[in-house]
């Protein structure tokens, strides 16, 4: 049915037009998609722009609140509004992997009508190592490869896999304060990349902070070290590896604290390339003049280029959600 057309109340001296929303095509069904935050709304919005169709369409938007609260507890408060026209998208964070333990995993986990990433979070869908290199194409227009992101994001995966097994067990268990979200950040973060040899020389250096942290900590919970084993299987039933804990880790640790750094100093290196080409062709007097202007004017953000990736559609987590989203477009028509 298409929506009624509302008459708005005429216009105070100042006050700017809003827009009215295009009337949905008779015979549609809108469902309005409630996700955590502002930042969220874009990543959702590639999710099911491939599932519009003439028979559904999609609206994404947060909940209106009379406060400025935003975030996953927001979200979920919203769930007796969930049904076939309303869903709600939310991060995984810990619940998919921490199954049924928690009431609110158990929630997430069993509804029909609430999706969650898999992943920890979009942003680790949006550092998906085999998208990153195309990150620094249109951040440089550049596409000389001197970086093997994938390697260098297994190689990590696998330095820090040890300290990420206790800063999960640590969570699911209750037992924060033996390993916190602010130490596993001060672990695991990298403060810079040595792109030679593939960035070798600080991966050596992490897997020595790692190493260290985790003596410490089996030390002081010999209990908790014990359980290390079972925990872990737990985790590989779930589809965590030692290659591929990136995806499973805090979202902004891994984006702002690893990804970005590495991003940042291959896009250093390929600007420069890019630059030294220009000076070093033919080119003389004010065609050089040009050339280097239009190579500049060409550039964008390193950050925004990231935010605004959708090229993690092959990742095999990603493939559960669209299963879960098409299996809720089956059940409810």
């Amino acid at each position: 049915m298409a929506r009624t057309k509302v008459n708005h109340r005429p216009l105070q001296s100042g006050e700017e037009k809003i827009p009215e929303r295009l009337p949905v095509d008779a015979g549609k069904r809108l469902v309005t998609v409630l996700v955590e935050g502002y930042e969220d709304v874009a990543f959702w919005r590639g999710i099911f722009d491939r599932y519009e169709s003439d028979k559904v369409t999609f609206e994404v938007t947060v909940p209106l609140r009379k406060d400025l609260a935003k975030g996953k507890k927001t979200l979920l408060a919203q769930a007796d509004k969930c049904g076939p026209n309303t869903i709600l998208c939310m991060d995984s964070d810990f619940d998919y992997l921490f199954a049924d333990q928690t009431e609110q995993a158990a929630e997430i986990n069993s509804s029909p009508f609430m999706f969650h990433t898999y992943a920890y979070s979009t942003e680790n869908y949006v550092c998906y190592a085999p998208s990153l290199h195309n990150i620094c194409v249109k951040a440089t227009k550049n596409d000389a490869k001197i970086f093997d992101f994938e390697e260098f994001l297994a190689d990590y995966s696998r330095t820090i896999y040890p300290a990420f097994l206790w800063y999960a067990y640590s969570a699911q268990s209750g037992m924060q304060r033996a390993f916190t979200l602010l130490d596993f950040k001060s672990t695991v973060r990298i403060g810079y990349l040595d792109t030679e040899r593939n960035g070798a020389d600080t991966i050596a250096w992490l897997g020595r902070q790692v190493a260290r942290r985790v003596v410490s900590l089996a030390e002081r919970y010999p209990e908790m070290a014990e359980r290390m084993p079972a925990f872990e299987r737990a985790l590989l039933s779930r589809g965590v590896t030692p290659d591929n804990v990136y995806l499973f880790m805090q979202g902004h640790t891994l984006m702002d604290n690893v990804v970005m750094v590495a991003l940042n100093a291959v896009c250093d290196k390929l600007r420069l390339m890019a630059t030294n080409r220009i000076a070093t062709s033919a080119r003389e007097g004010l065609s050089l003049i040009n050339e280097q202007s239009n190579y500049n004017n060409s550039l964008c953000n390193v950050r925004d280029a990231l935010l605004f990736n959708e090229n993690y559609k092959q990742c095999f987590l990603y493939k559960n959600l669209q299963s879960d989203i098409e299996q809720f477009l089956e059940i409810t028509g």
